[in-house]
């Protein structure tokens, strides 16, 4: 069934309160940071608020996975601030377009799969990363403007503060203990909206960032020149935000596979997120991606449907239209505390208890994803600088795993029965393992319990053929796989491809 008409689909079990009520905190949760990450880019703060609204409606209904939350997000935006800044909004809207372009040939062309070669370790380093980074940003409701000058709240506006934050995660922790009926976050929020209003505290609020009201996302074509001139100014920042928010959105829909037991659609999500990039280009957005802070928002409020995100969307565009009044008041510290309570429950805390039993390579390698995703805020170079380390060392230990077991038959045929990967990390020690002049003059090597990875290891074989061919003795190569057959050159009285089995290795597909 198509994804938009099981919103539709009466089998389907979907507990509406729970979704309603987990979109609503979702939109009072996404609205303050689309609004932060717009300011931070230099765009107009209904910019942020416009691409919340686009992307979360498409892809919460088009989109790879329910539960998934999309919207204006910092780690699309930050590739985006240096453009805004050399040649302005028109620009920027352009390459928001074409990035969408290219996440759509990405999911066409079924390359979302690849994510699945994020190692467990990355998972764990990325993910602890981003709730360090959730939790610091936070501290920054903690200060004020004095002087054209920021500085740290202080005397009573601290403790106004730190006591309004207080209150809502003592909200998160116990409402729970009393009753699961309502999302705790976004009972908090209403209370402590209520504390503040009745009794007439002054404190920061959704107002002190940025208005939010205006009116129904414009439909405008970028003012660029249409010519190779814009392509190559664009180019570059679309391929980059296209990569940022494909590995973003595809580790997010990873996560959530994980908490919910269940398997979302990479290259559907990869459809969904560039059809809502291309719109946001010519809708007045700044584009974005999955979130994973109010995607685990909504997913501890109970939603496991679309239905969640969808009304999420449509309440930040009611509020963008009419009830910008209301939500302008909302205190900055109930959001401040529910956003501190997500990077609580962000955080992998097993990843402690079990780093003893962890390999020495594999907690490095974790440790170094989270401080880069701290240091540079930057997830996409996080997760591809530990996907070539642990690649590297997972090299490194293939190789010493290559080992050959030597027999002498009764008809004297010497066997070479070899065990583990040949690949270009294995290449040197295979060649040790065999005594090309003091070898009889037949020789079989058996590759039953090896395979042949790359082309080094063709080469290797190769080579390894002509300095038997040299030393004047016939050589057997037994249970090749047909790909390494097909590949191998010296063929006719120098090699004797005799192949018992013929296994095929399959790459895995959605």
């Amino acid at each position: 069934m198509k994804p938009y008409l099981r919103l539709f689909d009466f089998s389907q079990k979907i507990n509406y309160k729970n979704e309603i009520l987990a979109g609503l905190t979702v939109a009072m949760t996404m609205m303050p940071e689309s609004l932060s990450f717009a300011i931070l880019g230099g765009f107009p703060p209904l910019v942020g608020l416009y691409a919340a609204f686009i992307m979360g409606l498409i892809t919460s209904i088009f989109g790879g996975r329910p539960g998934l939350v999309s919207g204006g997000a910092g780690a699309t935006v930050v590739v985006l601030i240096s453009l805004m800044k050399s040649h302005g909004i028109e620009y920027v809207f352009a390459a928001v377009a074409l990035a969408g372009v290219f996440q759509i040939l990405i999911g066409l062309f079924k390359l979302g799969k690849f994510i699945r070669l994020v190692p467990q370790p990355v998972m764990y380093g990325f993910v602890n990363g981003l709730a360090v980074i959730i939790f610091m940003a936070q501290l920054q409701q903690f200060k004020t403007i004095v002087g054209g000058h920021e500085t740290w709240l202080t005397s009573t506006p601290l403790l106004i503060m730190a006591a309004l934050v207080a209150l809502t995660i003592g909200i998160v922790v116990l409402l729970p203990r009393i009753t699961k009926a309502v999302p705790p976050s976004l009972v908090a929020i209403i209370v402590v909206f209520l504390i503040v209003l009745g009794f007439g505290i002054h404190t920061k609020t959704v107002r002190d960032i940025a208005a939010v009201s205006g009116g129904f996302p414009p439909f405008h074509v970028p003012l660029v020149s249409f010519n190779i001139d814009t392509l190559t100014v664009i180019f570059p920042y679309a391929l980059i935000m296209a990569g940022v928010g494909l590995t973003e959105g595809l580790l997010t829909l990873n996560l959530v596979d994980e908490m919910t037991a269940t398997r979302g659609n990479g290259n559907r999500e990869c459809i969904a997120q560039g059809s809502a990039n291309i719109l946001n280009g010519f809708f007045f957005g700044m584009g974005g991606c999955p979130m994973i802070a109010q995607t685990l928002v909504n997913l501890s409020a109970g939603a496991r449907a679309r239905l969640s995100g969808i009304i999420a969307s449509l309440t930040i565009l009611v509020i963008i239209l009419i009830g910008a009044p209301v939500i302008e008041r909302v205190p900055m510290a109930a959001l401040t505390g529910v956003m501190i309570m997500v990077a609580v429950g962000t955080f992998e805390w097993i990843s402690f208890r079990i780093i003893n039993k962890m390999p020495k390579q594999d907690v490095f390698v974790g440790i170094l994803v989270a401080l880069i995703t701290i240091w540079l805020h930057n997830l996409a170079l996080a997760v591809l600088i530990g996907v070539i380390i642990s690649a590297l060392v997972f090299a490194w230990e293939s190789a010493k795993r290559i080992r050959a077991r030597k027999y002498i038959d009764a008809a004297g045929i010497k066997h070479y029965e070899i065990y583990g990967p040949l690949f270009f990390g294995s290449v040197t020690a295979f060649h040790e393992k065999f005594d090309i002049a003091g070898d009889p003059d037949e020789v079989i090597i058996d590759f039953k319990d090896s395979r042949i990875s790359d082309m080094s290891g063709i080469e290797a074989l190769n080579k390894l053929t002509e300095r038997y061919h040299k030393a004047g003795k016939k050589l057997h190569l037994k249970h090749l796989s047909e790909d390494c057959r097909l590949l191998l050159k010296n063929a006719g009285d120098i090699i004797d491809v005799n192949v018992i089995e013929d296994p095929y290795y399959h790459v895995a597909t959605n």
